[in-house]
């Protein structure tokens, strides 16, 4: 049981260094940024913090937003939430990417960058333990309005966009590129793979604080059945 537990958080752990890989191979292409990194960019220009920084705060308030509706957080939706800015400002700092300002060399880093995003999203998403702030607060709102997860999920990006924009992100070609090519890069990934999102059965935190409860009432047996499924 160990070894799938150290199983599960070592794929999540090395999803989220890829996609932070890729995150900034789409900034250092200097052709424009996703949406949400816009915001990120923005916020942290706007601020004076790091846009690494930047995405933890948002993350935060997106994961608080996230219960507030009342969908389940899993171990992965926090570490998302920490680490990959945290992996994005430490390869910003040490520079292991450099920038670009050719079109043709900047082309190739954004749509590796997707590539590598939507990599990490199948090992950090084939972990089982939870999805992404924004993928889970797009879930919420989906369940709570009816509005297709595509209006939805396009909604939030867009606003993120208009708010990072004015904010002073830098918007681009590769803005688009990114908007548009990374669903169909994780697409195709994501069949290769033979990866089913509607098939995960995430483990959230509360199934873990229910084992702590029935571990520790006595009911070890049960606690034990739970926790291998």
């Amino acid at each position: 049981m160990l070894q799938k537990v150290l199983w599960k958080f070592s794929k999540l752990v090395l999803g989220l260094f890829i996609c932070s890989i890729g995150i900034v191979l789409t900034i250092n292409c200097n052709l424009g940024l996703s949406p949400w990194d816009v915001f990120h960019q923005g916020l942290s220009n706007h601020v004076g913090i790091t846009i690494g920084t930047a995405s933890i705060i948002v993350g935060s308030i997106v994961v608080i937003a996230d219960v507030i509706l009342g969908e389940n957080v899993g171990w992965g939706t926090v570490f998302n939430m920490l680490l990959i800015g945290f992996f994005m400002d430490l390869l910003l700092y040490t520079n292991l990417i450099p920038k670009t300002d050719s079109v043709f060399i900047g082309i190739i880093m954004l749509i590796l960058g997707l590539g590598l995003v939507a990599l990490g999203m199948v090992f950090y998403m084939g972990s089982g333990l939870g999805s992404g702030p924004r993928d889970g607060l797009m879930v919420a709102l989906q369940k709570k309005t009816g509005k297709s997860l595509n209006l939805i999920r396009g909604t939030i990006e867009v606003g993120a966009l208009i708010v990072g924009f004015f904010l002073g992100g830098k918007v681009g070609i590769g803005t688009i590129i990114s908007a548009f090519g990374l669903g169909y890069l994780t697409q195709i990934l994501f069949n290769l793979f033979k990866l089913d999102c509607s098939k995960i059965k995430h483990r959230f935190i509360i199934d873990d604080i229910k084992f702590i409860k029935l571990y520790m009432s006595g009911d070890k047996k049960t606690a034990t059945q739970n926790m291998a499924k």
